[in-house]
């Protein structure tokens, strides 16, 4: 079976989408390649983040930790970002919600990135 190694990420401020994966999501920079500044999202799955333009609108999902979940959470608040409970209930600032994901139901929680893309995280405790 597949798995998902990378993902090509465009963006339309790199700083801040640097800032937004290492600093809130809590993923770890781990230099270039080519054009791409590289974010490692987990052991086995990276970021590729590409300066090349967004309209946004992509949806990334994350699967992580209880801890990391709720960590996110806090920084997510602390921020000052619109979240919600599902996909289109971002911006209502309550959650977190559950739906399916590839494990079935779980905890979830959505916001925007700075490039306008949703981000889902979810926990599977």
């Amino acid at each position: 079976m597949a798995t998902l190694d990378h993902l090509i990420l465009k963006v339309n401020d790199l700083d801040a989408s640097v800032r937004f994966y290492v600093d809130l999501m809590g993923f770890t920079r781990a230099g270039q390649d080519g054009p791409f500044t590289v974010i490692k999202a987990g052991p086995g799955c990276q970021l590729q983040l590409a300066p090349w333009g967004t309209p946004g609108m992509e949806h990334y999902a994350f699967a992580v930790t209880p801890a990391e979940f709720d960590a996110i959470f806090e920084r997510v608040r602390a921020a000052g970002l619109g979240f919600g409970p599902t996909f289109d209930a971002v911006g209502r600032n309550t959650g977190p919600g559950s739906e399916v994901g590839a494990r079935g139901a779980a905890p979830t929680l959505y916001f925007n990135d700075p490039n306008q893309h949703l981000i889902e995280i979810r926990t599977y405790a």
